[in-house]
């Protein structure tokens, strides 16, 4: 059990992050348990091809069986725009003690694995040049597709803040995962880790498409973390369609009204083309013109424009069955 001590009761200092690199690492218990994700198989499948091209001898290493990583290799990020490069400079950096204690807890008392012998300069810098390799070759083509389903998530967690309450949002993330008073906590299938940290800096709420429960950092000195599953992963590797009712489809379309029935929740451009299988530029024409009718309402998020559909989209669709009864106690629900 982590316990993660909240410094206010308005949880100011919990934010959200997406980090390529976390992503990166993680995704290696796929190559050692390909029968644990079978949801990545397409991406797996692809992977094949140009896996012995890859210092797979380094990248296996770097988790054990019981699908542990470095917490060197998990940095916290600071953005739901952190970009790989940024990371990646910064692990170069690392303290060479702090590589050889946390690839000693992953491997444990058994002689580490024959890539990570040597000098802790020489060890770290394989293991970035494998990392950026494997990058270029497995994940740039599809980070895209990634990204927006994390960035999706992230948006979703804070609608549910807003509408639910903080510790709502904190048990949707897992059910290994809840807030009780100002305390958030994880509880590991490691019991021998245990400890609680006082957060001074902001606890980091961190997506990942690559766990089933909830994880945080096992060392007390690491900043305070949980990585959490991601919502929608079936949907990465397969194109979705497009529900689009009847009525609605004579009269706008049935791309557009599909794109409305979709936009109950806030998405990008990129990430809506990503889930269909087609490119911005189609998405993006169809949007503009929902948006010029009113139809959809627009938010910007860091360096990507959220969509989402308006009360009079709503009422289009049929979702708003209420409608406001005279005088001044008048209210309204809306889908």
């Amino acid at each position: 059990m982590i316990r993660y001590e909240l410094g206010g009761p308005d949880l100011g200092d919990v934010r959200f992050a997406v980090s390529p690199l976390n992503e990166l690492v993680l995704s290696l218990r796929a190559w050692r348990h390909p029968g644990l994700f079978p949801l990545h198989l397409p991406w797996l499948r692809d992977l094949a091809s140009v896996r012995d091209q890859l210092d797979d001898a380094v990248l296996l290493a770097l988790t054990n069986e019981r699908g542990w990583t470095p917490d060197f290799l998990s940095p916290r990020p600071h953005s739901p725009l952190t970009r790989l490069d940024d990371e990646l400079a910064r692990l170069a950096g690392t303290d060479p003690a702090a590589v050889r204690r946390d690839l000693r807890a992953v491997h444990g008392t058994t002689p580490l694995p024959p890539p990570l012998r040597g000098s802790g300069p020489r060890v770290l810098a394989r293991i970035v040049a494998a990392l950026r390799d494997y990058w270029q070759r497995c994940f740039a083509p599809h980070w895209p597709r990634m990204r927006a389903l994390l960035e999706g998530d992230v948006t979703y967690r804070g609608r549910r803040l807003a509408q639910g309450g903080p510790a709502a949002m904190f048990a949707e993330l897992s059910g290994t995962v809840r807030l009780a008073g100002r305390v958030v906590e994880v509880r590991l299938p490691n019991a021998e880790v245990r400890y609680t940290r006082v957060v001074t800096d902001g606890l980091t709420l961190v997506p990942t498409l690559w766990t089933w429960n909830a994880s945080a950092p096992i060392a007390p000195e690491e900043p305070p973390m949980i990585l959490y599953a991601a919502r929608g992963l079936a949907t990465l590797w397969q194109p979705q369609t497009l529900p689009a009712p009847g009525a609605v489809a004579e009269l706008i379309g049935a791309t557009r009204a599909g794109l409305l029935q979709h936009l109950e929740t806030p998405a990008s451009s990129t990430e809506l083309a990503s889930r269909l299988g087609v490119t911005p530029s189609a998405v993006n024409q169809h949007l503009r013109a929902l948006h010029a009718g009113g139809l959809l309402i627009t938010a910007r998020h860091g360096r990507s424009v959220l969509y989402r559909r308006s009360d009079l989209g709503d009422r289009l669709l049929g979702l708003s069955t209420e409608t406001p009864s005279p005088g001044p106690s008048a209210a309204r629900r809306t889908g």
